[in-house]
C-alpha cells in the first residue's frame, strides 16, 4: 500500500475517532449528532434529512454534488452545487466545481462541432470561476490564468 494511502487512512481514523469524542463532550441535541455521525458516513442523504442549520446544510449539499460529479451525473450534481452557496455564501468551492462542469460541457460542444454553444458553456464557466475567486484570490490560480487567457478575465473584479 502507497504511503499517500497509509496516511490518508490514518488521518480518516484520527479524524473519526476525535469527531466522535467532540460529539460525546459538545453540547448537541440527538438529532445534530445523528446528522453529523450520517454526514462523517458519506450517508448525505440522511444528513441532509436530518440537519437543520443552513451551513451544515450547504456543506452537505456540497457533497452530494461531489459524488454526483464523481458519477457523471453533471446536471444532478450542478443542481446541488447551485443550492450550496445559496445557505453559505463562503463557498467557493462549489463554484469551482460548476465552472469546471461548464468547461467541461464547453469542450464536448467543441467536440460535436458547435462553437457557438461552446462559448456559451465557456462564458458561463468564466462567470463560476469568477465568483469562486472573490472571496479567495490566492486560490484557483488555475482558473485565474484560464480566464486570462481567454481574455475572460478583463471584466473580473
Amino acid at each position: 500500500m502507497p504511503r499517500s494511502q497509509r496516511n490518508d487512512n490514518f488521518i480518516d481514523k484520527t479524524f473519526t475517532v476525535l469527531a466522535d469524542i467532540l460529539l460525546q463532550i459538545l453540547p448537541t441535541t440527538k438529532r445534530e449528532r445523528e446528522a453529523f455521525t450520517y454526514y462523517r458516513d458519506g450517508s448525505y442523504y440522511e444528513a441532509m434529512r436530518l440537519e437543520v442549520d443552513s451551513y451544515d446544510r450547504s456543506y452537505i449539499l456540497y457533497n452530494i454534488g461531489l459524488t454526483h460529479t464523481s458519477n457523471g451525473k453533471h446536471a444532478i450534481a450542478l443542481e446541488y452545487y447551485f443550492q450550496a452557496p445559496e445557505r453559505n455564501s463562503f463557498l467557493p468551492q462549489a463554484f469551482n466545481n460548476m465552472a469546471v462542469i461548464c468547461h467541461h460541457r464547453g469542450e464536448q460542444a467543441i467536440n460535436q462541432g458547435n462553437l457557438e454553444i461552446s462559448e456559451v458553456w465557456f462564458d458561463q464557466a468564466a462567470e463560476y470561476w469568477k465568483q469562486a475567486i472573490a472571496p479567495s484570490p490566492g486560490n484557483y490560480i488555475e482558473a485565474q490564468n484560464r480566464l486570462k487567457i481567454t481574455g475572460r478575465f478583463s471584466s473580473f473584479n
